[in-house]
């Protein structure tokens, strides 16, 4: 359980994250949003899957089943509108929104591993064989998987497909980076690494410094254009939230 200063700060990160408008992707997109959240809700081997990560994965230090789902969701997003601006329409284009699903739900499911992505796309390709999914399918959400990290180690992608899904994977889980990273994330991580205040506080600088880096690094043309703004919401949270606690956690 997060102790009585932990708590106070998240709910004093909620009050101002409640004060800052949405993100404009959400707004820009919402038919495309709106299509991922009902093809989440209604694809069998999605809906397959999440039964299995929500079985499977805990909290694991705020990144557990809430954001996957997350992830997954603005994938899908994310790859409808990459594919469609390729010119994929019909199945093909659902086949894609399917495959960033399936990618964001299972990307963190080796977390705890050393290099996770890595581990993560290995646990994936067994995983999914046993899923409706043709071998090469597999292999895009597997890409994906591995490429998720910012500054990690990638594999290359060979097709429109995989350069597609891998994007959209990655884009989608450095949103989290923004106004989530100190409304839910941070806080998580904080209870799941039992972390004093003092640490919390020393780390505070370097955290913010690697947020500020994600911001160049989107992959998608929407993320390129939206994910900026993400990652500002969250800077903003976690400025205004230093300067709460140099006020009232200082002698």
């Amino acid at each position: 359980m997060l102790n009585p200063v932990f708590r106070r700060l998240r709910n004093e990160a909620r009050r101002i994250a409640e004060k800052l408008p949405e993100p404009d992707f959400y707004i820009d997109f919402a038919d495309e949003v709106e299509a991922s959240h009902d093809f989440f809700g209604a694809d069998p081997v999605v809906l397959r899957l999440r039964a299995y990560v929500r079985e499977t994965v805990g909290n694991d230090f705020g990144h557990g089943i809430d954001h996957c789902e997350k992830v997954a969701l603005d994938a899908g997003a994310l790859a409808g509108i990459e594919g469609a601006t390729a010119g994929i329409k019909g199945r093909a284009l659902l086949d894609l929104i399917r495959l960033a699903q399936v990618a964001g739900l299972l990307h963190d499911i080796r977390r705890r591993s050393r290099n996770h992505a890595r581990e993560g796309a290995l646990f994936a390709e067994k995983l999914l064989r046993g899923y409706p999914l043709d071998c090469r399918d597999v292999e895009s959400i597997c890409t994906a998987i591995y490429n998720h990290e910012a500054f990690g180690e990638h594999r290359p992608c060979t097709s429109i497909k995989d350069r597609i899904v891998s994007a959209s994977l990655y884009d989608s889980d450095k949103f989290r980076w923004g106004p989530d990273n100190f409304t839910t994330t941070v806080w998580d991580m904080v209870e799941g690494m039992n972390l004093s205040f003092a640490a919390f506080k020393n780390h505070y600088p370097d955290g913010m410094a690697y947020i500020e880096k994600i911001k160049t690094t989107f992959r998608t043309r929407a993320g390129k254009n939206y994910g900026p703004q993400f990652i500002e919401l969250g800077l903003y949270i976690g400025s205004a939230l230093l300067a709460y606690i140099e006020k009232e956690f200082t002698a």
